[in-house]
């Protein structure tokens, strides 16, 4: 277990994180003093807790939007991924279909040329 000291609000704070996960710590705690110092800005001084509160509520909003549009793109994906199985499965038909069509009309040309030879008789044979 790592510590790593932070700076949030003008006051520095000890945290214990897991070994490697020390500058992603730090990374996040600069993201919330940020957003402390943007909120500082436009509201001026309204107290140490209640301007980490609307920064924690900021972060809690911009969670819920990020999750509601992860929902709606694993949606999307999943429906897109019912999509490309149903076009696989016509693609499939389709192409039985298409083989099956050329199979009967080799079949059908082959008899026609066999008519065909029988009917000329001793003449030249087709195919």
């Amino acid at each position: 277990m790592s510590h790593v000291n932070v700076t949030i609000n003008g006051r520095q704070y000890r945290m214990a994180c897991e070994e490697g996960q020390e500058t992603r710590l730090l990374r996040l705690a600069e993201s919330l003093e940020s957003r402390v110092e943007n909120l500082r800005g436009k509201f001026g001084e309204i107290g140490d807790a209640r301007l980490t509160v609307m920064a924690a509520l900021t972060i809690a909003d911009e969670l819920v939007d990020a999750n509601q549009q992860i929902r709606a793109l694993q949606e999307e994906l999943a429906a897109l991924r019912d999509v490309r199985v149903v076009a696989a499965d016509r693609a499939r038909a389709t192409q039985t279909a298409v083989a099956a069509a050329l199979n009967a009309a080799a079949e059908r040309i082959e008899k026609t040329t066999q008519v065909l030879n029988r009917t000329i008789g001793g003449g030249v044979a087709i195919g």
